[in-house]
Parts: structure tokens; C-alpha cells; sequence
């Protein structure tokens, strides 16, 4: 096979990968790229007077808000969705990739950066918390350092029994210093242990608590999996403020609070 064989191959090969039909106003497009799951990734074309609109219809955001129980993109994953639009000059338009075609003869070339973008978004879904990139802990630093929380991260300090303990941060405003730790878990059952344990820490710790620079403690549950019980809350009330991951501002008004 020469070069002209294996050129006409791939032409051919490629066509036949491409589907298209009708969408209502739009054209569809069927491209070979996947999203994670395997999902093929949908372009859809309209012509607009001169031009033609190329979009994916936010299908590749929805898709990723599928796949996340979290309310909201960590700034990283926002970094990387813009990161994908510019490395590809699409635009980002109320959660849709868009990219305008001025001549027909560009068509391929649009449909192709768009779905390239579209594969580029999708691929965020590698940094969500419970997909063991990224944990609920960088979740929240990302977080503070949106916020412009000043804060220590994995701080060690000695409890009154002489133990080491390391708190998820130690956060520092003008009001205040607070020590929090972040829980979190899957399980059901190991719930009451993760509880059990930052109790412990803050009692050892509670000699922090006295003084004219008293911390505060607090205790961040990542409530988007259903496994705390009402008793687990109320232990951890005992010896500290506690804020729910699924109320980020109620958490950012207990670190500044007086």
C-alpha cells in the first residue's frame, strides 16, 4: 500500500466514522471522540445569515454534573474547562462549547476543535473528589485560597496527652484562628469512628480553646454522601462548631465570626 492507498484509506475510514442528522433546528454530528464513560461526544451545527454556530448544547457540562454529586466546580476544574477553550478558541457560553463557522470549507475543522474541547472538559471528571484524584480536603483549600483565607494545611501540633495531632487546617482571619477538621467517608459504618476521632483531637487540643488568641474548632462534614446520623452531629457540637461541605458560605461566615 502506497501513500496514496493509505490517504484515501483514512479518508474514506474517517467519513464513515462522522454521523449526521437532523436535530430539530440543528444538525447533529456523531463523532468518534468518547467522554470517560464511553459515550460518543455529539456536535451540533445551525447556520446562522453568514455563519454557522458549532456546539456541543452544554451536553459535555451536563454530562460532568452527572457524574458529581458536589454543588460546584473547585476553581481548579474551572482552570481547566478554560485552559480547554482557549487551547482550542472555543468559547464557553453559559455551559456550552461554542465555536463559529465563517465557510463551509472550515466546517471540519470547527466541528473538530469543538469536540476536541468537548473531550478536554470531560476530562475534569478525573479530578472530582470521590474519583481519587482529588479529595474533599483539596476541595476546600481550593476553597480558602478563592476565598483569600490565609491557612496552614496539615499543621502539627501536641495535644495535653503529648500526642501529635494535625488538624486539615488551621485558618487564620482578623477576627479569629480556627482549626478544622474535615470529615469524610463512604462508609456508614466507619462514620461514628471518623466522628470519634476528631472529638479526640479536639478534646487533647482544647487547652487552645482559653486564652485572649482562643481558636476556634471546627468540624467540616462532607455531607454529600448520606452516612452522618444525628448523633454523629451532635457529638462533634460538643466540642466544636460544626458546618456542612453542601453550605460552603455557612462554613466561610464560622471562620470569620467573632
Amino acid at each position: 500500500m502506497n501513500a496514496a492507498d493509505m490517504c484515501g484509506a483514512l479518508r474514506s475510514g474517517i467519513e464513515a466514522l462522522l454521523q449526521c442528522e437532523d436535530h430539530g433546528e440543528f444538525i447533529r454530528i456523531r463523532t468518534p471522540y468518547l467522554y470517560p464513560d464511553g459515550d460518543n461526544i455529539d456536535v451540533f451545527c445551525k447556520p446562522q445569515d453568514e455563519l454557522i454556530l458549532v456546539t456541543d448544547l452544554a451536553e459535555t457540562t451536563r454530562w460532568l454534573r452527572s457524574q458529581t454529586l458536589a454543588p460546584r466546580r473547585s476553581p481548579k476544574q474551572k482552570a481547566l474547562i478554560d485552559d480547554a477553550c482557549l487551547t482550542h478558541g472555543v468559547e464557553f457560553y453559559r455551559g456550552m462549547l461554542m465555536a463559529r463557522c465563517h465557510t463551509r470549507e472550515e466546517l471540519p475543522v470547527v466541528v473538530t476543535r469543538v469536540a476536541q474541547a468537548a473531550l478536554r472538559v470531560s476530562d475534569v471528571w478525573f479530578t472530582f473528589r470521590t474519583r481519587s484524584v482529588e479529595s474533599v480536603t483539596d476541595e476546600v483549600s481550593d476553597f480558602l485560597v478563592e476565598r483569600e483565607f490565609g491557612f496552614e494545611r496539615g499543621e502539627k501540633l501536641t495535644g495535653r496527652s503529648g500526642r501529635i495531632w494535625t488538624p486539615d487546617f488551621h485558618v487564620r482571619t482578623v477576627q479569629r484562628s480556627s482549626l478544622v477538621y474535615v470529615l469524610s467517608t463512604g462508609s456508614r459504618s466507619a462514620a461514628r469512628s471518623v466522628v470519634s476521632q476528631v472529638h479526640t483531637a479536639f478534646y487533647d487540643l482544647n487547652h487552645l480553646v482559653a486564652g485572649p488568641e482562643a481558636m476556634r474548632f471546627v468540624s467540616l462534614f462532607d455531607d454529600t454522601a448520606d452516612v452522618w446520623s444525628d448523633e454523629d452531629f451532635r457529638l462533634a457540637e460538643q466540642l466544636s462548631t460544626v458546618t456542612r461541605w453542601s453550605q460552603p458560605d455557612e462554613f466561610a461566615d464560622a471562620l470569620v465570626s467573632a
